[in-house]
């Protein structure tokens, strides 16, 4: 029998997979949290517009997130708190058409004139990691 404290309702999945998603950016975690096998949210991305257009937001949330994150990690890096800024940059950069179409939907821009804009920011990223990698450690008082 199915709790419903550990699992969501049937009905519910579509809410908890998109908060996961936005969350995360991670389709299979989202699944599994939702209590669905993957390729039910990627049936269901395919088949119903409102789903995919969800999707894409939750995709971006999670896109804008990340962004937010490095750039905090690269203002005031944590000790305790270990971040592979390579690869979120990466990641980024890799979506960056994903980025680019949510961004020029809501903005009412080109995606053209979006991706141009994400370019600036991860070159900009970049170049504070580069920066960080090659200043002299600070001494400790």
């Amino acid at each position: 029998m199915r709790n419903s404290e550990e699992r969501p309702a049937p009905r519910q999945w579509k809410r908890v997979f998109l908060d996961a998603l936005a969350e995360t950016s991670n389709v299979a975690g989202s699944a599994r949290q939702a209590g669905i096998a993957p390729r039910v949210a990627y049936r269901t991305r395919r088949s119903c517009d409102d789903f995919a257009s969800d999707w894409r937001a939750a995709l971006f949330e999670g896109y804008t997130n990340l962004e937010m994150e490095v750039l905090g990690y690269l203002r005031d890096p944590a000790p305790d708190h270990k971040m592979d800024v390579t690869a979120a940059l990466r990641l980024l950069a890799a979506h960056k058409e994903t980025i680019a179409q949510e961004r020029a939907t809501r903005a009412n821009v080109s995606a053209a004139e979006v991706r141009a804009s994400i370019e600036r920011k991860v070159d900009e990223l970049r170049k504070r990691v580069a920066g960080r990698d090659i200043q002299p450690e600070r001494p400790h008082r």
